[in-house]
């Protein structure tokens, strides 16, 4: 399932451990296998965990907590927006139910055209920055009123257009 080249770049991260702590490495190669595949599968975590000499479990275990793993297939926008208190009291809830109307999905749902998913999160950090959201794992979006986030769908579907 797993490419001969993800695998290759499976051997260039356990080479940074010790050999016999090669499980440090799992993080890195389930994010490799998710840019590969665009989540990751349960096969795929049975293929870390083979690599690694790890339980299957335990490498489940790590994709399970972090949310910048997709256990399952995501549009191409990944939106989690941050729903913690901090969030919650600066609008945090109010800015995800926008983004539930403004998209026609619920949490956890794709588009029918597969550009948007919607998550809600724990705490992406900038709580002084509320509401935040964070755009596919590495874009943080703060402050974000319900004309910011039109803007921001918008101009996301607009490069989709174009594209």
């Amino acid at each position: 399932m797993i490419s001969e080249e993800s695998k290759a770049r499976f051997a260039k991260e356990v080479a940074k451990y010790p050999s016999d702590q090669k499980q440090s490495a799992v993080m890195a190669c389930l994010t490799i296998v998710q840019q590969e595949l665009g989540y990751v599968s349960p096969e795929s975590e049975q293929d870390v965990a083979d690599y690694l000499g790890m339980a299957p479990m335990a490498v489940h275990e790590v994709t399970s907590f972090y949310n910048m793993y997709n256990q399952k297939p995501v549009g191409k926008y990944k939106i989690n927006v941050c729903t913690n208190l901090p969030c919650q009291l600066r609008d945090g809830g109010k800015a995800l139910a926008h983004l539930k109307t403004k998209l026609g999905i619920d949490e956890n749902q794709t588009t029918s055209d597969g550009f948007f998913t919607l998550q809600q999160c724990e705490c992406l950090g900038a709580c002084a920055d509320a509401p935040v959201l964070l755009v596919n794992d590495a874009t943080m979006c703060s402050f974000m009123t319900n004309d910011k986030l039109d803007q921001m769908i918008d101009g996301l579907r607009s490069v989709e257009v174009k594209s």
